[in-house]
């Protein structure tokens, strides 16, 4: 599992990102209920990854000309602006965060204010970095719970979908998409069994996931 501490490059964490959300395309018709989703084109050269436990809990990802921002939030956490006597965003959090890279979060379906850790890497830069924040003893900002659910490996995704889908994950289909931004038409059929293959595919394709044996379709 991913923690501040060891997040990988931007590129390798896009790819990473991008993979979780195509399995939970796969094995998750609906949308609504996903835990993991991307959208390539969120703004003109923009990517965004969100990470959404259903539980209030959420992980949003920008990818984006500038560099890479990570806004989490934990509804459980001290940090959240829930959680004092006023509603306000914890002192140090966007402290240092590039202009350039914040101006996205204005956006309102990125909820700016609902926030409990900020993370981020411009262009060029050799690694992340963080505004200084003063966390009281005791607190969590819920940074290693968010940022662990970016499975590091197959086996940690595998292990982690058998429980959120309550369904077998079989762990060969998930290391092939791992490796590689291609999936087999058999290997989804593998993934979930009752899935609409046709549906998923068009969802994939919009990824840009390649599907390398569609005329298995015909």
């Amino acid at each position: 599992m991913a923690s501040r501490t060891v997040l990988p490059a931007p590129d390798d964490l896009k790819r990473r990102l991008l993979t979780l959300a195509a399995l939970d395309v796969i094995l998750c018709p609906e949308e609504w209920l996903r835990y993991h989703t991307f959208i390539p084109n969120w703004a003109p050269n923009v990517s965004l990854a969100k990470i959404d436990n259903g539980a209030g809990d959420h992980l949003y990802v920008l990818f984006a000309p500038e560099g890479v921002l990570i806004k989490g939030f934990d509804h459980e956490s001290e940090l959240s602006p829930h959680a004092g006597d006023e509603y306000a965003v914890w002192p140090g959090i966007y402290d240092g965060a590039p202009e350039a890279l914040l101006a996205f979060l204005e956006d309102e379906a990125l909820e700016k204010e609902d926030v409990t850790f900020c993370i981020w890497r411009e262009t060029g830069d050799s690694r992340w970095r963080s505004g200084e924040v003063r966390i009281p003893e005791g607190a969590d900002d819920g940074s290693d719970f968010l940022l662990g659910t970016i499975c590091e490996t197959p086996e940690d995704y595998a292990d982690w979908a058998e429980g959120y889908f309550d369904r077998p994950v079989p762990a060969e289909p998930v290391k092939a998409l791992y490796a590689a931004p291609a999936i087999r038409v058999e290997a989804i059929r593998s993934l979930n069994p009752e899935r609409n293959v046709e549906e998923a595919l068009r969802e994939l394709d919009a990824l840009g996931i390649t599907v390398t044996d569609r005329e298995r379709l015909c």
